[in-house]
């Protein structure tokens, strides 16, 4: 039989994992390295932070297991160390949606008025997909499109949608996804599509919902 401090220490390391997401810059690596390895100069960049204080974040989250990594000549890549992680973001990020007072009104502060953006969902892009009756827009950064992405989407990111819009059919809907449901992305290019006549929709989530569900998922510069 255990006894109490063997216990204690047990979940103690059990709630390490937890310690180790406990911030919101540390919550958005997990969903920014989500969509694919990213070195440590990338991902201060893109959270707002000094490469100082972003990799004391990493070394702590690396320390408690959610993040592993490669040496890259000098720079040092972080990844998620499992899908796990990724499954666990979700899943915390989902009990905050039902649970937590304000989250409503938080994400709608950042994203904007989302009721004229129809959602559509996995399952039924998955079989129009297979039909071929739709083109579907991967709107992140091209690195993200590369680490992993829906069979048959195309990379443009939403910066360089305005140049390419004489490339897409106007007679055929759009669906265009992100990084997952509170990534602007998908929003400002449906918004813009719409604005030019598309029929254009957005994915309800993003990627890595998408891989989460068992959906096939591709890899490389390729669509």
């Amino acid at each position: 039989m255990g006894d109490r401090a063997s216990k204690d220490a047990l979940f103690d390391a059990f709630a390490e994992v937890a310690k180790a997401l406990a911030s919101g810059r540390r919550a958005e690596i997990v969903d920014l390295l989500a969509q694919g390895e990213r070195s440590v100069e990338d991902i201060a960049a893109e959270i707002g932070q000094s490469v100082a204080n972003t990799s004391h974040h990493l070394r702590a989250m690396a320390r408690a297991g959610v993040l592993r990594t490669r040496r890259e000549g000098t720079r040092i890549v972080y990844m998620l160390a499992g899908d796990r992680v990724a499954e666990l973001w979700i899943a915390l990020r989902g009990v905050a949606a039902e649970h937590v007072a304000g989250i409503e009104r938080l994400a709608e502060d950042y994203l904007g008025d989302r009721s004229r953006l129809e959602a559509v969902g996995r399952r039924e892009l998955a079989a129009r997909l297979e039909a071929g009756d739709v083109v579907v827009l991967d709107v992140r950064p091209a690195q993200e499109f590369a680490a992993g992405h829906i069979p048959g989407a195309r990379s443009l990111p939403v910066a360089e949608l305005r140049q390419h819009l004489r490339t897409l059919p106007k007679d055929v809907e759009v669906v265009a996804y992100c990084r997952g449901p509170y990534c602007v992305y998908a929003d400002d290019a449906v918004r813009s599509l719409r604005r030019r006549g598309y029929r254009a929709r957005r994915l309800e989530d993003g990627f890595p919902e998408w891989k989460h569900a068992g959906l096939p998922v591709a890899a490389g510069a390729g669509g």
